[in-house]
């Protein structure tokens, strides 16, 4: 199976490989810059000759902004707008006039209506002080050293890797891998590399192809799994949340700068602020380590995998649990789930987001009309069951793949899964307040709530007609 993954490398520069970086970053800061001026004056300038009562046939031509318009423009004004060009290397400007060009086409889809989630914006001016330094290379010498520890790139030479990249050149020594782009990046003050490389990977399935694991992931625990296999959470901001304001305070007694009165900051506010940055640098990357490690772990040995369609943005609209679900970050241990899967051979299952997985009782079946987040343990009034409700949502979610798969269809889908619903496919859906099991009170006035029979269990989940 072919699929397009990143290897990013930690890099360990000297001063002139970092003026030289930051020289080829700030040529695409220009173009992109120029590019967007360029763009917006038409604009504008369209907007008004509208405004004054201009036909349409007589307005002022019409800038093209996808990337090879943007490229012929720069090719015919560059030599007027920056006449250093020569000493970067194409790939430089063309990083901005990508960027952009991604940008306007995102803003025109979006406000198209061909785009979805939030409305995107139209794109702003990098700033030279607060926009991040990156160059992306696709042509060229782009290669990793035999030696694992340097990568040569065009235009900046051999640059040292601050650790082996062995990984990926045995892939590119055993003929699995293909180089297709690399960029090089500032993040929290350390440069990196990352390549975009087409991989062949070997056609392995998980350890157990037949097994289904339910996952519901929380606070309290990072994923509750329906093995009865609870993954703590680490809570790595909290942790590191002393030190983290100690450094705070450290920076605010600095003499910052001032927008307002143009006041640079001092040296040592530039080494406070320096110090914090890398304190929530170390967090993201426990963070991202650990989900890493959880994800590959449940990717390799189960061959079908369930989790919730989670609506991530509202729920960090609750002031009291937004910093303790961004610390555990939820959308991106199903991300990474998505790709992994695919990678692994098995099966990702997304639950409609209003299936009742907590609400719902794992022995018996009754739903409960409410259930306070502060009842940390489910108790079935019905049959009598007691279970934590994590635990309780994970088996129903494994129950649901379950039923899915006996019914003969296709992926559990719901608003925001990864995949449509195949035709004649189950679909867990959400029961109307007032109607009675599969169908009006009127139609079935002895329905029985059995999680077993056929009419519950089409109500719950759909019949996909």
């Amino acid at each position: 199976m072919k699929t397009t993954q990143a290897y990013r490398f930690a890099l360990d520069l000297t001063p002139r490989q970092e003026r030289v970086v930051l020289a080829h970053a700030g040529a695409a800061r220009v173009a992109h810059n120029w590019a967007l001026a360029r763009v917006t004056a038409v604009v504008d300038q369209r907007a008004a000759e509208r405004s004054y009562g201009v036909a349409d046939e007589h307005l002022t031509p019409a800038a093209g902004w996808s990337l090879p318009a943007l490229r012929r423009a720069w090719n015919a004004a560059k030599a007027d707008v920056a006449p250093w060009w020569a000493q970067c290397s194409k790939e430089a400007y063309n990083t901005g006039l990508d960027a952009l060009a991604r940008a306007l086409k995102n803003w025109a889809d979006s406000r198209g209506g061909k785009r979805k989630g939030r409305p995107v914006g139209f794109p702003r001016f990098k700033s030279r002080r607060r926009s991040t330094p990156t160059v992306r290379f696709t042509t060229g010498t782009i290669r990793v050293d035999p030696d694992r520890t340097h990568v040569v790139l065009p235009r900046l030479g051999r640059l040292k890797t601050h650790e082996s990249t062995r990984k990926l050149a045995r892939r590119l020594e055993a003929d699995t891998a293909r180089i297709l782009s690399a960029t090089v990046r500032r993040d929290s003050g350390r440069w990196h590399v990352s390549f975009c490389v087409e991989v062949n990977r070997a056609g392995r399935g998980p350890t157990r192809p037949a097994a289904t694991v339910g996952v519901d992931v929380g606070v309290k625990h990072l994923a509750v799994l329906s093995t009865g296999e609870l993954v703590p959470n680490p809570r790595h901001l909290d942790h590191a949340g002393r030190r983290i304001r100690r450094l705070a305070r450290r920076m605010s007694r600095r003499l910052g700068p001032d927008r307002h009165t143009g006041r640079r900051p001092s040296k040592r506010w530039e080494r406070a602020r320096a110090h914090v940055t890398a304190a929530h640098a170390r967090v993201a990357n426990l963070r991202r380590d650990g989900l890493h490690k959880l994800t590959t772990g449940l990717a390799r040995e189960y061959g079908v995998i369930v989790v919730e369609d989670l609506h991530v943005a509202g729920m960090l609209r609750n002031r009291r649990l937004a910093r303790s679900i961004a610390d555990a970050g939820f959308g991106e241990l199903r991300r990474q789930l998505a790709y992994k899967t695919e990678w692994y051979g098995g099966r990702l299952m997304v639950a409609d987001r209003w299936y009742p997985s907590t609400k719902t009782c794992s022995g018996c079946g009754a739903v409960k009309t409410k259930l306070a987040l502060s009842e940390r343990v489910y108790a079935c009034i019905t049959c009598g069951l007691v279970l934590d409700r994590d635990l309780n949502a994970a088996r129903n979610l494994a129950a649901l793949a379950h039923e899915a798969t006996t019914a003969g269809s296709g992926p559990v889908a719901g608003r925001g899964a990864d995949h449509k619903t195949r035709p004649g496919g189950p679909v867990a859906v959400k029961r109307q307040p007032g109607t009675a099991i599969g169908g009006s009170d009127r139609d079935r006035p002895t329905a029985r709530r059995d999680f077993r029979s056929h009419a519950y269990r089409s109500a719950l989940i759909g019949n996909g007609s």
